[in-house]
């Protein structure tokens, strides 16, 4: 298993543009993540067991678990093992009886199956080297200090705005106010 590395489920995000949803691998000692497109169906089973929802009746991905559980099996880990033609293929390791099965299955279902039964989650070192991404750190500083210079400028002209509405009500003669309009409706009649 050396050729795999440990990931965590970081987050599931929608695209604004097609409500597509993505889950958000992340290496677990490492700031490289793993997007990888998913249905919504898929979506909605993966959040609803990482809230620990209850339902009333099992969802399809728990009912998968208690039928591994009736047979007397137990599933291991779950694995991302390979992408090809922009599709990722993933596993459901097992065992049963002393034997360890690979069962196939869409990297999806197989995270909403880890995320029901605790077990690691595994992608193999050449998926993520070809499709993991690392945060640019020189684009994350460059935006913090943008951002901090903005707040600053704000800051100052806030400031500046502030002074001159405290200029303009240090004008105000608050005591004639209401007398200029009373002289004014006299001179009109």
């Amino acid at each position: 298993m050396s050729d795999m590395i440990e990931v965590v489920i970081d987050s599931i995000r929608v695209s604004l543009m097609s409500q597509q949803r993505i889950v958000i691998l992340r290496e677990r000692d490492a700031e490289r993540y793993l997007p990888i497109w998913i249905g919504v169906y898929e979506a909605e089973a993966i959040t609803i067991a990482l809230q620990e929802v209850e339902v009333a009746r099992p969802l399809t991905h728990d009912l998968i678990k208690n039928v591994i559980q009736q047979l007397n099996a137990r599933v291991v880990r779950v694995e991302v093992v390979a992408l090809r033609d922009d599709t990722f293929y993933g596993n459901i390791v097992a065992e049963v009886n002393g034997r360890t099965l690979q069962i196939d299955s869409r990297p999806s279902d197989a995270l909403a199956i880890a995320v029901r039964t605790h077990v690691p989650v595994f992608v193999a070192r050449s998926v993520m080297d070809s499709a993991g991404i690392i945060p640019e750190e020189d684009l994350q500083d460059e935006s913090a200090s943008k951002e901090s210079s903005a707040k600053e400028a704000e800051a100052e002209g806030g400031e500046e705005r502030l002074s001159v509405f405290q200029d303009f009500l240090e004008k105000l003669d608050l005591d004639n106010m209401g007398k200029e309009d009373e002289e004014d409706d006299d001179d009109s009649e």
